[in-house]
């Protein structure tokens, strides 16, 4: 038994130093900030840590002059009018009604009792509006999970409130498809039942059947940390990637799949390099390229493409998705650390390090 776990212990410090090794047989070396050997990210033309965007993945200039109009005067009209100039079929409502929320929330949590007044006044002036109702809904399932425990009673209590105002939201503004994306949050952390959420699904699929955004909030509910199994979030996403119309990111969506069930501690050896995630990234890579310049869901696919081709030492494929989305991380993986800035950071100066260490120089590197 004691040389069992001694055996235990030495394959899980094997998987820690392991990638440090490689990359020091690769010629990767990480210096400190400020080093005369460190990576300038003038360089490279990207911004510096402290001037990272954690709101958004990518830019989106309307929202974030209006966002500053309505945190500086705390009138949310200007939101509404945002709002409502949005087309409810596209992916950009759903991306500017998590914004407003993500203010809100954080807000209060930084002013309790005071922050997100905005937000208050706005259903309280406005109770028609369905774009505050949407703001709304979404604001309670943020709360929920930043305030609360899952499973709790104060989650529970939360989450059903935040039903309902979904259940509002939709009343307001038929055919959009926002209030039941919300709503496939709370059917996640309530536990509906695989008939109940294919009741909502079909809800959704019915309004906005490519809607990338919408698919990755239900890829969690299938996931096995949630209420499916590996098996079913990979069925869930490679059938959604195999009836994808061509230019669509939702042939992306396996990768998203494959990151949900990325164990804590990797012990395999190579497995970024291994079959499943090579051929996800590939498909993630061919749905990058085939997309329109302008999807607003682009940089979340390729803000996920840094993580696995950094990890599997793809380093100018690395930096080619770099250049692209530098300045904004508000994106998986990095929102899923304490400081996604620092996060984003530590993998562009591994991608720098290892791709100059194969020769590559800003000269080399296509734009």
């Amino acid at each position: 038994m004691e040389i069992l776990w001694f055996l235990i212990a030495m394959a899980m410090l094997a998987a820690v130093i392991g990638p440090f090794a490689l990359r020091r047989r690769s010629g990767i070396r990480q210096v400190a900030p400020g080093s005369p050997d460190a990576a300038d990210p003038d360089t490279y033309g990207f911004m510096r840590q402290e001037e990272l965007d954690i709101r958004l993945p990518g830019p989106d200039q309307d929202l974030l002059d209006v966002l500053d109009v309505v945190q500086h005067t705390q009138d949310w009209r200007a939101a509404s009018q945002l709002l409502a100039g949005t087309p409810k079929d596209g992916e950009v409502r759903w991306q500017r009604v998590q914004a407003f929320a993500g203010a809100a929330s954080l807000e209060l949590r930084q002013r309790p009792g005071v922050g997100g007044a905005w937000l208050r006044a706005w259903r309280s002036e406005s109770p028609k509006d369905a774009g505050g109702a949407q703001v709304h809904a979404e604001f309670l399932v943020q709360q929920a999970w930043r305030s609360s425990t899952a499973g709790t009673d104060d989650f529970r209590i939360i989450l059903e409130e935040a039903r309902t105002v979904c259940g509002e939201a939709a009343l307001l503004a038929p055919g959009d498809p926002v209030p039941y994306i919300v709503e496939l949050a709370v059917a996640r952390g309530l536990g509906y039942t695989p008939e109940q959420f294919d009741q909502l699904w079909a809800k959704v699929i019915d309004r906005a059947p490519e809607h990338m955004g919408a698919h990755l909030a239900a890829l969690h509910y299938w996931c096995e940390k949630w209420h499916g199994s590996r098996e079913e979030a990979d069925h869930f996403a490679t059938t959604a990637a195999a009836r994808a119309p061509q230019g669509s990111l939702l042939a992306a969506l396996p990768l998203f799949a494959v990151y949900e069930h990325v164990p804590d501690v990797v012990l395999v050896q190579g497995f970024y390099q291994s079959a499943v995630v090579t051929k996800a990234m590939e498909g993630a890579l061919f749905a990058v390229h085939s997309a329109r310049p302008d999807d607003p869901m682009l940089a979340h696919v390729r803000h996920l493409l840094v993580l696995f081709l950094v990890r599997s030492e793809r380093w100018a494929e690395a930096m080619n998705q770099l250049v692209r989305v530098d300045g904004h991380v508000g994106a998986l993986p990095w929102t899923q650390s304490g400081d996604p800035a620092a996060e984003y950071t530590v993998y562009r100066n591994l991608a720098v390090a290892g791709y100059e260490a194969n020769g590559g120089s800003p000269a080399t590197l296509l734009q």
